[in-house]
């Protein structure tokens, strides 16, 4: 994304913990590349004491992630799945993969996550799941959605996508549902340029996640030395990414605590930079709740109408700064809109996504280039 010849700073560089061309050498010589190798192992493992929950799976993307959640419910033709319309496709394409019925929720002005008093007026007897997205890396009022799931037999699968190492209550983000997903995709804040993980809080679902992993075999349980031989037991797909690709995870995720600390300065940096620019344009910032440890994933700020936030990703493109916008409204988009998606069906959701802007936002950002980007957004006059 920072390939445009007349860009200083992208929007989003890939970073480079250090050991990871190392570690993608042990891997190599250790004579296994293909799935759930050392490193592979040394990822899940990691990720589960860190947060604490019972089975991590990596995966090839959070795409993946979330196809096996569908798997793992059983989602059929008629099922419904209530879904924020402000995220990636991905968190609903999953589940519409396996037949469900989208239905698109509104989301919260403040923290920009699904706004968890409209739920109980879209549960039906149908609804199977609810997937809240913690946008940005700031938790969803999980409380209130967990009892509404647990009071209607209804899943919980977070989309912890920007999520990592963010809590809610002092609880890990990902850990609160039944299932939850993540990404290491490359404008994540820890990547292995593309690659994911299913996270499991019901031990039930374990050998079975397995299983939907490893194209419908039990070979898991072949190499535990549980069975003498793995056969096709299930019908489902492949979801195991090399032992390459974990290898180069695991060095970013041996500084998990650095990244996160780095990425809270940029983030502090960002907020107490622009805040008198904010207040006296009207500019708005995503809150965070004093109960809520953001994950810190971006930046963004939603700016007074639509002709002031194309305005000013132009006024910093000239000045060499790629900053970006985010989510289309999926109620509104062409397969949306073929479920029912109509305007005003969600209108914060219409409100904010022509307004929002994302800056710059990195694990090596430097301070004299982000002074920059604060500099140039302070200039803007035309609000």
């Amino acid at each position: 994304m920072g390939d445009h010849p007349d860009i200083r700073i992208p929007f989003n560089r890939p970073f480079l913990a250090g050991p990871e061309f190392e570690y993608i050498r042990q891997a190599i010589a250790g004579g296994k590349i293909s799935g759930d190798g050392a490193f592979t192992r040394k990822c899940e493992r990691f990720l589960a004491e860190e947060l604490g929950i019972e089975r991590v799976l990596l995966t090839t993307s959070c795409t993946h992630a979330l196809e096996m959640a569908a798997l793992l419910l059983d989602i059929h033709p008629g099922d419904r799945v209530i879904v924020p319309s402000f995220t990636f496709v991905s968190t609903i394409n999953a589940f519409v993969l396996r037949g469900a019925t989208p239905i698109f929720a509104d989301i919260r002005r403040d923290t920009l996550d699904i706004d968890e008093s409209m739920l109980s007026g879209l549960v039906e007897d149908s609804t199977r799941a609810i997937v809240p997205v913690h946008y940005g890396g700031v938790a969803c009022e999980m409380d209130a959605i967990l009892a509404l799931c647990q009071g209607r037999g209804i899943a919980c699968v977070e989309d912890n996508a920007h999520g990592l190492f963010g809590s809610y209550h002092d609880r890990k983000l990902g850990t609160l549902g039944s299932m939850a997903t993540l990404s290491f995709h490359e404008t994540k804040s820890y990547t292995c340029g593309e690659g994911g993980a299913l996270l499991l809080s019901d031990r039930s679902l374990v050998e079975r996640a397995e299983i939907v992993r490893e194209k419908g075999t039990d070979r898991s349980r072949f190499f535990r030395g549980e069975v003498d031989r793995y056969t096709w037991v299930d019908v489902d797909s492949s979801y195991v990414p090399s032992d390459v690709l974990a290898a180069f995870l695991y060095a970013q995720l041996e500084r998990c605590r650095e990244i996160l600390l780095t990425r809270k300065g940029i983030w502090e940096m960002y907020r107490e930079g622009l805040a008198d620019w904010a207040r006296e344009k009207g500019v708005l910032f995503q809150t965070v709740p004093d109960h809520c440890g953001s994950a810190y994933h971006l930046f963004c700020l939603v700016m007074p109408d639509e002709r002031s936030r194309d305005a000013l990703l132009e006024h910093l493109r000239e000045r060499g700064i790629l900053a970006v916008f985010h989510y289309l409204p999926l109620h509104l988009s062409p397969m949306g809109r073929s479920f029912g998606g109509r305007e005003g069906q969600c209108p914060v959701t219409e409100w904010v996504c022509p307004r929002l802007l994302r800056l710059p936002f990195y694990n090596d950002l430097s301070r004299n280039d982000q002074d920059y980007v604060i500099e140039a957004v302070a200039c803007f006059d035309a609000v």
